[in-house]
């Protein structure tokens, strides 16, 4: 339901089930031949397969040779968003993920991009190696490599979520503060708060759970927030961000179903308005969006938040974002869009598995005699936990 501008440039969020903007498409999908076509791309922008693809036997090798044949010197120019589309059908092909072709192309990887990491607010770099490196994940595990569930943060965060969802994250950050644990995976407790929040955006939750959640850390560029409650949260966060909130946060108030949520709705305005007007003016958008997030480390906004949240339904929020959309009360960027269309193309329906590809694709990819060894998705150690956490990643 909901997406940000990234810092530093003009995009489109929506809201309701889905916060984003509008997508290019690509004809590439999660076919049975898919190795062949990801060979193909790789000639088409002149790019050279992974070493253990490049035996006589894999389709990679196959579609790469007939690419080259084929395109010749006419190919596309091979940057960074180009060779990470390539990166991340390749290993969603490996790891038998379902793939949305349809909407994720490099240009879609290109508005999804941010210079700091949500999570750490480290500057990201690229292809450098270190864990500060820009890397591409899938929020919500259970769904596949889909418009809207996915973005960018640093390699040291994407590790470190792993394969955890926002109720582990939100656990982590408990053992943290009862002073069990530092850090855990070398992320703090403020770290793994900002890694539950951003979780929890693309994954149901009952209204009265997702209510409670304070916005540390607002949705990436393209992500969807899929609980209405969440939604509303963003829109009324970012109403002191540009002029004319007086008139909006008005008309805001009176679509709220009762007079209890209207006394309740003002108290929370007023509240966020204040702690915005204290916070001063910013240099740039990337500071604004960080002060705005900062603002829900005040206890006081939370309470009032969650004092008119817990008197809406998540229907009254869906209906109070739809009628925001048609009246422009949303704010620059942000849109609503229908609640069916915000999980299409992420495979729910199998846990995010591509169901036509086998499990096995990376075993069939190299005959044994010429097999590198693959190294697989583990979180890291965390021998120091005091309970066991199902580590199951795929």
């Amino acid at each position: 339901m909901g997406t940000v501008p990234a810092a530093n440039r003009t995009t489109t969020m929506t809201l309701n089930a889905t916060l984003e903007i509008d997508s290019t498409s690509s004809s590439q999908g999660n076919l049975p031949d898919t190795g062949f076509e990801l060979g193909w791309d790789y000639a088409h922008y002149t790019v050279v397969p992974p070493t253990e693809h490049l035996h006589p036997l894999s389709p990679v090798r196959q579609g790469w040779e007939a690419g080259r044949e084929c395109f010749g010197r006419r190919t596309l120019q091979a940057h960074r968003f180009a060779r990470k589309w390539l990166q991340l059908r390749l290993n969603a092909w490996l790891r038998g993920r379902a793939f949305d072709g349809t909407q994720v192309n490099p240009a879609f990887l290109r508005q999804i991009d941010v210079a700091l990491c949500p999570v750490t607010r480290e500057v990201l770099t690229h292809g450098t190696g270190e864990p500060t490196d820009a890397s591409v994940d899938r929020v919500f595990n259970d769904a596949g490599y889909a418009a809207g569930n996915l973005a960018v943060m640093s390699t040291r965060a994407n590790h470190a979520k792993s394969a955890y969802g926002a109720e582990d994250a939100m656990w982590f950050v408990r053992q943290i503060e009862l002073g069990q644990l530092s850090e855990i995976d070398g992320m703090s407790a403020e770290q793994w708060s900002r890694i539950a929040v951003l979780t929890s955006f693309c994954t149901p939750m009952s209204h009265a759970k997702a209510a409670t959640l304070p916005l540390l850390v607002l949705p990436s560029n393209r992500l969807r927030v899929l609980n209405p409650v969440q939604a509303l949260q963003v829109m009324l966060s970012l109403q002191f961000t540009r002029a004319g909130h007086a008139r909006r946060c008005a008309a805001l108030a009176g679509l709220m179903p009762s007079a209890d949520a209207r006394y309740a709705f003002n108290a929370f305005m007023h509240t966020l308005l204040a702690r915005r007007l204290a916070a001063g003016r910013f240099a740039d958008n990337t500071a604004e969006r960080h002060a705005v997030e900062d603002l829900w480390r005040d206890p006081l906004v939370n309470q009032r938040w969650q004092r008119l949240a817990l008197r809406l339904t998540a229907d009254d929020c869906d209906r109070i974002a739809r009628q925001a959309a048609g009246r422009g009360l949303m704010g620059a960027g942000v849109r609503w869009s229908p609640t069916d269309s915000a999980t299409e193309g992420w495979a729910l329906e199998s846990g995010g598995y591509d169901v036509a590809a086998p499990r096995s694709t990376a075993a069939a990819i190299c005959p044994p005699q010429m097999r590198a060894p693959f190294r697989t998705a583990m979180p890291l150690a965390r021998s120091a936990l005091p309970r066991a956490v199902d580590q199951s990643h795929a």
